[in-house]
């Protein structure tokens, strides 16, 4: 199973990175408003549950904190997975929990999730896409 633990981890590392970005040190307090987008919804359930839900102004684990200060650095990605990798592994029934959240989101439309600067993310896609500066289409 720890192969499968990885894989979930690195799974979601990737909403809670999404969640860090958009909601910085907040992501950990419990708010009323959770009217944001899907996925940013769920890496913050996900962060909450996993790395425990925290009171306004609390401290943060650090390997969070690092990703909040710099969602696209690789090496602060690296450390929150092995922060959630553990936390999973400690506690099976959490593991069993998330990976049906992950599952349940998976299934309701399907995921598009990106990582770093000029990622495009698409669920769909007819056309071209194309990243960077000075692009030409002839069409």
């Amino acid at each position: 199973m720890s192969g499968d633990l990885g894989q979930l981890a690195s799974h979601v590392t990737q909403h809670v990175t999404t969640a860090a970005g958009a909601y910085g040190v907040a992501v950990l307090v419990r708010t009323r408003d959770q009217a944001a987008e899907a996925m940013v919804g769920l890496g913050q359930r996900l962060a909450q549950r996993i790395l425990g839900a925290r009171a306004e102004g609390e401290e943060l684990p650090e390997p969070l904190a690092d990703v909040i200060d710099d969602p696209d650095d690789s090496d602060n990605q690296a450390a929150l997975r092995e922060a959630i990798h553990k936390a999973l592994a400690a506690n099976t029934e959490l593991a069993a929990q998330v990976q049906q959240w992950v599952r349940d989101a998976q299934s309701a439309g399907g995921q598009v999730s990106t990582s770093g600067e000029r990622s495009p993310a698409v669920q769909t896609n007819q056309g071209i896409i194309a990243t960077g500066d000075g692009n030409t289409f002839l069409l």
